[in-house]
C-alpha cells in the first residue's frame, strides 16, 4: 500500500569512538614487530586515533619469541623514543606501551619470572596459536590469576575452533579471562566466518573490550570506513570497559 510518509533515514549510532576513549591494542612501536616500519608512521597513526575520538593508546607489540623476540626493555625503549617524536608535534593523546603476549614456552618463562607488561589493573594481553588452543589452556589462565594477573585473549572471533564451541568461550570468561573484540573485525577484514563469529561473540554478551589491532595507516582508514558501516549497529546495546583505562 502506497504511504505519504517516508521513513527518516537512520542516523549513524556513532560519529567517533570517544565512547571507547582507550584503544589496547595496536602496533605502534617502530620496526619491531609486522607493525609501522618508522616514527613517522606512528605519528600519522596516532593522528588518526586522536581524529577518531580516541584520548589514549596502550600499544601492544608482539612478543613472539622466534619472529618477534622483544622484551620488557626494547619495548620500553621504543615506547620512550615514540614519546620523544610526539614532543615535537601538537598530540595531545596519551600512549602507553604493554605487550601482545603469544602463549607458549617463553610465555610461560616470563610468567614465573614475573617479567610481563600491564596495564589497568593488571591486564595482560594474550593471544593464541591460529592453529589449535594450548592443551593446558585453563591451567595457564590459573597460573595468571594465582599472580594476581588479569588476562584479557586478543580477537577470540579469529579462532576458528572456538566457532563451534561456544562453551569454551564461557568457561574461559569463568575463569576470569576477559575478552578482547577487534574492530575490525565487523568490517569483514578477516573474512565472512570471523565476521559472523565477532557478531555472536557480541549478541551473547561476551565482549568486554573492543580494540583496534591497528598494525598500519590502512587500518586506521578503516576504522574510518566502519564509523560509516551498518555494522557499527551492531555495538549499539553493548557496554565496553575501555573507558576505564583512562584512569
Amino acid at each position: 500500500m502506497f504511504s505519504f510518509f517516508k521513513r527518516r533515514p537512520e542516523r549513524p549510532a556513532f560519529t567517533d569512538f570517544g565512547f571507547l576513549a582507550v584503544d589496547l591494542h595496536s602496533h605502534l612501536i617502530p620496526g619491531i614487530d609486522d607493525g609501522v616500519p618508522d616514527l613517522e608512521t606512528a605519528l600519522t597513526c596516532l593522528q588518526a586515533f586522536e581524529a577518531l575520538g580516541y584520548r589514549k593508546v596502550i600499544t601492544t607489540p608482539h612478543v613472539l619469541r622466534d619472529y618477534y623476540p622483544n622484551s620488557s626493555d626494547t619495548i620500553r625503549q621504543g615506547l620512550l623514543e615514540l614519546r620523544r617524536a610526539m614532543a615535537e608535534t601538537e598530540l595531545t593523546i596519551q600512549v602507553e606501551a604493554a605487550a601482545e603476549y603469544l602463549i607458549d614456552d617463553h610465555f610461560m618463562t616470563l610468567l614465573q619470572a614475573d617479567d610481563l607488561l600491564t596495564f589497568g589493573q593488571k591486564y595482560v594481553l594474550v593471544e593464541l596459536s591460529f592453529a589449535n588452543a594450548p592443551l593446558n589452556l585453563d591451567d595457564i589462565i590459573f597460573q595468571l590469576r594465582t599472580k594476581g594477573y588479569v588476562p584479557i585473549l586478543a580477537h577470540p572471533e579469529r579462532y576458528s575452533y572456538f566457532k563451534d564451541q561456544p562453551e569454551r568461550i564461557r568457561k574461559l570468561k569463568e575463569q576470569g579471562c576477559l575478552l578482547q573484540l577487534n574492530l575490525l573485525s565487523l568490517l569483514g577484514q578477516y573474512g565472512g566466518r570471523v565476521q559472523q563469529q565477532a557478531k555472536q561473540l557480541l549478541d551473547d554478551s561476551l565482549v568486554d573490550f573492543l580494540g583496534s589491532d591497528l598494525h598500519r595507516v590502512r587500518d586506521a582508514e578503516k576504522l574510518t570506513q566502519l564509523l560509516h558501516a551498518k555494522e557499527m549497529n551492531w555495538l549499539e546495546s553493548h557496554s565496553f570497559l575501555n573507558e576505564k583505562l583512562l584512569t
